[in-house]
């Protein structure tokens, strides 16, 4: 098993460029099973999530290879629509596959998905959004069988506004008999990439980005070539450990209108940040302030996936800060971790009370999660002595070498077999 490791106290200083975005992706490979032919997706980060979606689509008998940045998929031989229970189980995206399977070979066969355990996932609106396109769909606890001759448009409305749902029912619907919409749909930068791409295969969507989405179904889509947008979680990770380390970081690649509200929340922590098209400027001056209050919650609003990495801003900040989780309950597991370093938060319900330490100190601490991994990361590069991260397979699910991310920025993080951090340990 491997280990970071970290030695902090020294402001990060340099330059990054932001890797494509893992979110965006993941449902674009799948809906390249939508085209009959070969498909080439260019900017597509080197992560674990990526090599089991991979994984995923050769196993339905797909060639799929990922050289470099560069995914290429040829969906001309799929030989089944079952995808294995041991792949699904590692990945609650591979849930994206359902539209697509379904709108083009008219079934497919799912077990229950897994990831992260960040609190309940719940995938009804998938199945009932599937359904209202004429979808007959069998549940057990086990597994979800979904047959349709052809879809049928209809008009959703999404009780909630998922990213996933809305992906999976756009892909539904892109070859489905007349015209389908998504009302209360999902927001993300990460859906308006999924209907640039859809659209250059043939698909006739408008409105990704809004919260209303229509499509009207074509008959067939062909291969195309696209480019994957910048992730916007990664580069939030790295603003705010700039901020946290006090440092002095400029980012290229950046999205700067997807980090609308990251922005926001960081100059209300003090922190100085310099925009010029597609490259950011980042840099921590002395002690940050406290935030009276930061709300996570669906596109526009504080994303819950840079909830985690904000707190450890938080936790050096001046005063009292309240973080409130609205997305999803069980996203506060980080506290723990960051209290074993010398952070002050109290939780109550969905709302963390965090009142600003002068400093971290190093400890040995889990990953319980993506996002709450790279938190302490984070926590680690701002803190006093050494920090040990543990479990950091989670982190590899969304961030490409975080190490060398930091590395090049100055931090002193290493990655390490648990025999060479206990020697580094019993050494000491």
């Amino acid at each position: 098993m491997e280990k970071l490791v970290i030695d902090g106290g020294r402001p990060l200083q340099g330059t990054a460029r932001i890797e494509g975005a893992k979110n965006a992706a993941l449902p674009i490979l799948a809906a390249s099973l939508l085209a009959d032919g070969v498909v080439a997706i260019d900017n597509v980060p080197d992560l674990l999530d990526i090599h089991v979606m991979l994984d995923i689509l050769r196993s339905l008998g797909l060639e799929a290879t990922l050289t470099g940045k560069t995914a290429v998929v040829d969906a001309t031989n799929v030989r089944t629509t079952e995808i294995p229970e041991t792949l699904m189980s590692r990945m609650r995206s591979s849930i994206f596959l359902m539209g697509p399977l379904l709108a083009r070979f008219g079934e497919v066969t799912i077990s229950q998905p897994g990831g992260c355990a960040i609190g309940e996932r719940k995938i009804d609106l998938h199945l009932n959004g599937l359904k209202a396109l004429g979808a007959n769909i069998i549940e057990t606890d086990t597994r979800v069988v979904c047959q349709a001759k052809r879809l049928k448009g209809a008009d959703i409305v999404l009780d909630y506004p998922s990213v996933g749902a809305t992906e999976n029912l756009m892909m539904a619907a892109v070859t489905a008999e007349g015209i389908t919409t998504i009302s209360n749909a999902a927001r993300e930068p990460e859906i308006a990439d999924l209907q640039l791409f859809l659209n250059r295969m043939g698909a006739k969507i408008i409105g990704a980005g809004t919260d209303t989405i229509t499509i009207e179904g074509v008959e067939r889509l062909s291969p195309c070539e696209h480019r994957v947008i910048s992730d916007r979680i990664v580069a939030g990770t790295l603003m705010v450990a700039a901020a946290a380390t006090r440092g002095n970081v400029t980012l290229e690649g950046v999205v700067p209108s997807h980090l609308t509200s990251v922005i926001h929340a960081l100059r209300r922590a003090g922190i100085q940040i310099a925009i010029d098209d597609d490259i950011m400027n980042v840099i921590g001056v002395g002690r940050p302030r406290a935030v009276e209050r930061i709300v996570t919650s669906p596109y526009p609003s504080f994303p819950t996936d840079l909830q985690a990495q904000m707190m450890v801003l938080l936790s050096l900040a001046d005063g009292l800060s309240v973080m409130k989780e609205t997305v999803f309950e069980g996203r506060f597991k980080h506290v723990n971790e960051l209290s074993v370093m010398g952070a002050d938060i109290r939780v109550d319900m969905n709302s963390a009370f965090i009142r600003g330490v002068p400093r971290l100190y190093g400890a040995t601490v889990e990953a319980t999660d993506l996002r709450a991994g790279a938190a302490l990361v984070i926590a680690g590069l701002a803190a006093n002595g050494r920090t040990v991260v543990e479990q950091i397979h989670h982190i590899d699910r969304g961030y490409e070498s975080i190490e060398t991310t930091f590395r090049r920025l100055g931090g002193r993080i290493e990655r390490m077999s648990s025999l060479a951090t206990n020697r580094i340990a019993s050494s000491m």
